[in-house]
């Protein structure tokens, strides 16, 4: 009897090794610029002022008149004894004071800024 040959096969197995590397496509780069411009702009400003008026009267009273108020005007009555056979009260004259609103238009010139971006692409463009 023949002793039977053992045969080897050999057994191959492959293996995949993956692996990454940074490879440069190009950026973007990014500007930033403030811009400023001078505007004009309207601005009104309000102030009280007084008139102040005389009116004659000479009208006799029979008791002493009251400062009132009449709207804006305060009246305030300006009186005088006058001696005569009898003494009687006579308004000589009122005095009225009005309150004015006056509004008067005003320029000024105001600085204002403005920010822009620019940005640049230097990547190379995928053909499609």
């Amino acid at each position: 009897m023949k002793k039977k040959e053992e045969v080897i096969i050999p057994v191959v197995r492959e293996e995949a090794t993956v692996t990454k590397r940074t490879v440069d496509r190009g950026g973007v780069r990014v500007t930033k610029r403030v811009r400023e411009h001078e505007e004009v702009i309207d601005v009104s400003t309000t102030y009280e002022d007084i008139e102040i008026e005389h009116v004659a009267r000479n009208q006799w009273l029979k008791k002493p008149a009251k400062t009132r108020q009449d709207g804006d005007t305060l009246i305030i009555p300006i009186m005088e004894e006058v001696v005569v056979t009898e003494t009687r009260i006579l308004l000589r004259e009122e005095v009225y004071i009005r309150r004015k609103k006056i509004k008067t238009p005003k320029t000024e010139t105001v600085r204002l800024r403005r920010e822009e971006i620019e940005v640049e692409d230097d990547r190379p463009r995928k053909k499609r």
